[in-house]
């Protein structure tokens, strides 16, 4: 093996030649080195970490200067070659904050595969709560094990995270990690997370100072490749100052390449000997003392200015400088820096600049005079970067650089004028970024930052504060602010869609209707969506699509203004919406799988239209009877979904998954699903989602003659219609409520009661337009009449909504309406022999219930052992999974999390596992698999 370690710069080898970071582009991980990098031979320590390549943690802890990034870097290409993918991320004090640091994990995993970070990107900026976090790194994890092959995440400088919610993060992502990920990390000191299970398992890898160092070998090496005319005595004695301490070794080969010292001469000058070189202000007088020292004035200056930024290039140097230095200077001493391998490591480029970093110690060198200057004069080269970067488009770094300049103002200003483009591209989390960087007292005086707290409140689902500030900021603005006035209308709207509060968003319709001069065409958008769902809910579909055509105002040339390509899709959605309540199933499922296909090419930017698409085509895939495609669909992206969209989207996934999962038999998911539908509306007060939640219960809980339960639940359902009075929704509540009833008749076979119920609810569906509704009563009112002995009213009633039925596209709602609805209609279409169209239907609906009914034969597995049979009840594959993440003694809740259920779901599949296993604990529930050789299977 002839792995090498690159020592690109010659005080500090912790820098790879190629990084990512949340606030530059990064180069390819697979970067070249330049052909100028010097380099000599680390196979030890290599070899060691190939051979530990498939453990879960590598973890690499030691001061500044022993290599630990370049020894990754040597690793990093010995891995390629074994079909090992590898993404970097390298920790620096821009990204110890929670919104950047998940930002930045998110790009370095997407440069390896842009799928992995998909659903973690939707999430986005969509709260930061404990919570909210551990379902990015949840999505993560997920994006990770679902593709194919090992890769391999370092996370060099570790120690430059101090905040406490990114070491909880990443505690997430080693407890949750797949088998397929491996985590390096790098970092001088302990590292803020807990391994001790790992290590007990065998799956960790720990090198330290003792391991990183070179040995006298080593240093032997490297000081000969550096320095020919070097001795063995002065190699030695070099190795034993520095205790093989790399950076130590550069520092020295540096001055003795320059002719202040030569080798012999720093191998007996005592006064090395006993200096404490690992301590970090020992290590900034050296550079002071020797190479500060033999720079030009000019040339400090301009390294001190340079300081001040995170990260460099070349025309933000002149900048820096002014007119107090040429141009030409300043970018032959960048060059010389570079050239000699000085201090400067590449950090990446865009389109516009090669980017530059100066050495984190020896800028913290150049930091410390800097501080020693005054007050104006720190504030001057301040002002100089914010107005560089805010001229080139470098937002955040603008901001933050304003802010240290004094001019916050201008600091505010600008994050005013750049949110609505980071919005339009899915970018909320920068917007918190900023806006954290920002004084209050500069947000209270801006109307539009006001405005943009409201947004990020209603993003993060702080709905209370949300319309506090609503309040407030109504008061504060002035009565001739008509846009202002607008727009928080248009935010009051979205707070009421988000709380499912119809009445209220009707109360707003008027003001909405008349837009004042000079609207914005994302406005009109957002207008003409919040007019969609109002409308829409009302049962006024026709006015619901007009609304995002017809009030649009057109341009010159007459294109309709209708916002940004994301609210455009989402109104599309929301139109395909209109479609599902209305009941015709065939056009909501042409204009959703556009919509998705779309809104997922534009990533975050389109969270909503992909979440409220995919929520629709999942009740579409499950009507035609597609449960398992409905379930493969909405499963992943629940957790997105119940983030970015508004109630009756989450309420549509939940009962479709609630369904799908009881008609496959599985009943302890189909409940769990309705539990996290009850938490969910219970979490938000939305009691029209926790109505149709408990409606779909009753009917469970009489299917399984639980009938006190049954009967309590329709207790529920009429103290919620109580309530509602005469809202908007009231009708929504009537129905259920009322559908619970009819229910409880049939259970109780009293077929007088629940046909003489039906009428006012087929009534009253065909008034609200919800086709689908009435064909899913008139089944059962038909099954009714059939069971009364009427078989011509049986006969009539099966016929038209058979009719109605296939028009629309519908197959679940009539097998799902009564057991016997597929008889009846067996019984209808032999009576109508030569009705074509009658009998592909019957058909159809045949084989759907023939799919649904098929059970999966039972795996004849034997012992791995001796051969014998396993249980006959076999684990279904939720159960599985959790039996697996149950051997590795994750609690509860991380099972919960992991796999994205509730914990009372991981109860219930825990008790279902002791059932089939015939156990009464964890620990005998993991050793009966084993056993039974179910484990390698789950």
């Amino acid at each position: 093996m002839t792995e090498t370690i690159l020592l690109r710069n010659p005080n500090h080898l912790d820098h790879p030649t190629a990084r990512s970071s949340a606030l530059a582009p990064a180069e390819p991980a697979c970067a070249s080195p330049r052909a100028s990098t010097r380099i000599v031979g680390r196979e030890r320590l290599v070899a060691q970490l190939v051979e530990a390549r498939r453990k879960r943690c590598i973890v690499m802890q030691g001061p500044a200067g022993y290599g630990k990034t370049t020894a990754l870097i040597a690793w990093r290409e010995a891995l390629y070659p074994l079909a090992f993918q590898v993404a970097w991320l390298t920790l620096s004090d821009e990204i110890d904050d929670l919104a950047r640091f998940l930002d930045a994990l998110a790009a370095s995993l997407a440069q390896v595969d842009p799928s992995i970070a998909g659903d973690a990107a939707l999430l986005g900026g969509r709260g930061m709560d404990d919570e909210a976090i551990e379902r990015t790194i949840i999505a993560l994890v997920r994006g990770i094990a679902g593709r194919q092959g090992d890769l391999v995440l370092v996370l060099d400088d570790l120690h430059r995270l101090t905040d406490r919610r990114c070491h909880q993060s990443l505690q997430w992502l080693l407890d949750y990690a797949p088998p397929n990920l491996h985590v390096a990390i790098a970092s001088r000191g302990a590292i803020p997370l807990s391994v001790g299970r790992i290590r007990d398992e065998g799956l960790l890898l720990e090198l330290d100072m003792r391991d990183l160092r070179f040995s006298l070998t080593e240093s032997r090496a490297f000081l000969k490749s550096q320095l020919r005319d070097i001795g063995p005595r002065e190699a030695r004695r070099m190795h034993e100052m520095t205790d093989g301490w790399i950076a130590g070794l550069q520092l020295m080969v540096v001055g003795a390449k320059r002719g202040d010292v030569a080798p012999k001469q720093l191998a007996l000058d005592e006064s090395f000997a006993d200096a404490p070189l690992l301590d970090i202000h020992t290590f900034a007088e050296y550079f002071g003392r020797e190479v500060l020292s033999r720079l030009a004035a000019s040339e400090c200056e301009l390294l001190m200015r340079m300081a001040v930024c995170e990260r460099l290039c070349a025309p933000l140097c002149v900048a820096l400088i002014g007119a107090a230095h040429h141009p030409d200077s300043v970018l032959k001493l960048l060059a010389r820096l570079e050239n000699d391998n000085l201090f400067l490591a590449p950090a990446g480029h865009d389109a516009r600049n090669v980017w530059h970093r100066l050495n984190p110690l020896f800028r913290e060198t150049l930091l410390e005079r800097f501080r020693a200057r005054s007050e104006a004069q720190q504030r001057q080269v301040h002002h100089a970067a914010w107005q560089w970067f805010r001229e080139h488009d470098y937002a955040d770094e603008a901001v933050r650089h304003a802010v240290l300049a004094g001019e916050p103002a201008a600091a505010a200003d600008l994050v005013a004028q750049i949110a609505r483009g980071l919005q339009a591209r899915g970018e909320l989390r920068k917007i918190v970024a900023l806006m954290r960087l920002l004084p209050q007292a500069e947000i209270q005086a801006r109307v539009d930052l006001r405005l943009w707290m409201i947004h990020l409140h209603l993003y993060n689902r702080e709905f209370d504060a949300c319309a506090s500030q609503i309040e407030q900021l109504r008061a504060d603005l002035a009565p001739d602010d008509a846009l202002s006035h607008y727009r928080l209308t248009l935010l009051q709207g979205a707070l009421a869609v988000q709380r499912d509060d119809l009445d209220a968003a009707c109360a707003l319709l008027p003001q909405l209707r008349t837009l004042p001069a000079g609207t914005q065409a994302f406005t009109i958008g957002a207008r003409n969506n919040l007019l969609t769902w109002a409308h829409t809910l009302r049962g006024e579909y026709d006015e619901a699509r007009r609304a995002q055509t017809d009030r649009a105002p057109v341009l010159a040339d007459g294109t309709p203004l209708m916002g940004t390509s994301a609210g455009v899709l989402s109104g599309r959605a929301l139109v395909g919406f209109g479609h599902l309540l209305e009941g015709d199933l065939l056009r909501t499922e042409r204009v959703c799988r556009d919509v998705l296909h779309e809104a997922e090419r534009r990533g975050s930017a389109a969270a909503e239209a992909s979440a409220l698409a995919a929520a629709l085509l999942g009740e579409v895939l499950y009507e035609s009877g597609d449960a398992d495609q409905a379930c493969k669909l909405l499963e992943e992206r629940l957790d997105v979904i119940e983030r970015v969209s508004f109630p009756d989207a989450v309420t549509s996934v939940l009962t479709v998954l609630s369904s799908s999962h009881w008609l496959a038999g599985h009943r302890l998911d189909a409940i769990a699903c309705l539990d996290r539908l009850e938490d969910y509306a219970a979490k938000h007060d939305l009691r029209r989602a926790l109505a149709h939640g408990v409606a779909l219960r009753v009917r469970r809980d009489l299917q399984g003659g639980q009938f006190d339960a049954a009967h309590a639940g329709i207790a529920r359902l009429d103290e919620l219609t109580a309530r509602a009075g005469s809202q908007a929704h009231a009708a929504d509540f009537h129905f259920v409520a009322q559908q619970a009833h009819v229910d409880w008749r049939f259970a109780h076979e009293d077929y007088d009661a629940a046909a003489h119920a039906l009428t006012p609810l087929i009534e009253l569906c065909r008034a609200r337009g919800w086709q689908r509704r009435t064909v899913f009563l008139e089944v059962r009112k038909a099954v009714a009449a059939h069971v009364r002995g009427d078989a011509d009213t049986a006969r009539k009633l099966m016929l038209d909504a058979v009719r109605h039925g296939h028009r629309l596209g519908l197959v679940r709602t009539l097998l799902d309406a009564h057991p016997a609805a597929l008889d009846l209609i067996d019984v209808v279409g032999r009576g109508e022999p030569q009705n074509a169209v009658l009998q592909f239907y019957a058909d159809r609906l045949r084989n759907a219930h023939a799919r649904a009914s098929a059970k999966p034969p039972a795996a004849p597995g034997t012992s791995a052992r001796s051969g014998e049979t396993k249980s006959p009840e076999i684990l279904s594959v939720r159960e599985s999974k959790v039996l697996s993440l149950l051997a590795q003694a994750l609690p509860n809740k991380k099972i919960a999390r992991t796999m994205g259920i509730s914990p009372e779901t991981v109860k219930w599949h825990l008790k279902n596992i002791y059932s089939k296993l015939g156990v009464s604990s964890r620990d005998e529930a993991v050793a009966r698999s084993r056993d039974l050789a179910l484990s390698d299977g789950a």
